[in-house]
């Protein structure tokens, strides 16, 4: 199912996201978990791609594997940095021939070298790129972007970013996934301006429940997000005792969801890192919401 299907309607979802193995050795176990959240009949979950692409094949595996055997739509990202036009042709490819409806379009960490290299002769320098070729590939894909309700790092100012982001939506993106944020009124504000930019498409919610102290970093590395004062003290009372803060740290993401159902947004996606029993507690949370 496309997931533009889903959005069209009035009902709440939730959906997961879910990361392939860094190899042969550690497939089960994640293709295990994976299953686990699968059984939890999420509205879709999205499979990640991996740094630099090197996980690609467990991507497919793991999305097609969802697909199949639990019949729960799924959404696989697929990166382009330093990439040549026949590797990604190659994979959109694949993609199509796995049955795969739905792809998350981006452009992918830059790792240190990739950084400090020359981009000037890459065939894809931004995920615009890889949106163009999706469209242009003639496969009938659903194409979801990422955008950030704060500001993408690389960019001067949200101005140059919300530019940037109607450029992807008008080569083609169908929806757009969020970077994970700590603050709803950052999101609220942030639909207020891109609506006024001229970007109509779905804007799916990203929530990451953060469960242990030594995700913090981390989160606010890869977003740049920032972190409200409330959140700062939950860290502060229960960072230090394990189960304290993964209760703390459903609790909060919970609440995050549910103003933000309240407020009209129809479908959250939630960045569960693997951890069905943290899935599970959300749906728990959720349970008479979510119908």
């Amino acid at each position: 199912m496309k997931l533009t299907k889903l959005f069209e309607g009035e009902k709440l979802s939730l959906s997961f996201e879910v990361f392939p193995p860094k190899n042969d050795t550690s497939f089960e176990s994640v293709k295990n978990a994976t299953e686990q959240i699968a059984r939890l009949r999420p509205s879709f979950m999205s499979v990640t791609y991996g740094a630099g692409g090197g996980t690609s094949r467990y991507t497919l595996e793991i999305a097609q594997n969802i697909k199949e055997h639990y019949g729960v739509p799924t959404l696989a990202h697929l990166t382009c940095v330093s990439s040549t036009k026949e590797t990604v042709k190659r994979k959109i490819e694949e993609l199509k021939a796995a049955g795969i409806e739905n792809v998350m379009a981006l452009r992918g960490d830059l790792t240190p070298e990739l950084a400090a290299s020359d981009r000037s002769d890459w065939a894809y320098r931004h995920a615009v790129d890889l949106v163009r070729e999706l469209r242009e590939s003639g496969a009938d894909f659903c194409i979801g972007g990422a955008c950030y309700p704060e500001i993408y790092p690389e960019s001067k100012d949200q101005k140059e970013d919300i530019k940037y982001l109607k450029e992807k939506v008008d080569a083609g993106c169908d929806f757009l996934t969020t970077q994970m944020f700590f603050d709803n009124n950052l999101l609220y504000n942030f639909l207020y301006k891109i609506r006024e930019a001229g970007i109509t498409v779905p804007v799916i919610p990203g929530i990451m429940p953060i469960t242990n102290g030594n995700q913090i970093e981390r989160a606010i590395k890869l977003s740049g997000s920032f972190m409200p004062q409330r959140f700062k003290s939950l860290v502060d009372k229960f960072g230090t005792t394990p189960t304290a803060m993964k209760q703390a740290g459903i609790a909060y993401a919970t609440d995050q969801i549910i103003d933000l159902f309240a407020n009209g947004i129809t479908n959250v996606h939630v960045y569960s890192m693997n951890k069905p029993d943290v899935a599970a507690a959300i749906l728990n949370n959720l349970s008479d919401i979510l119908g």
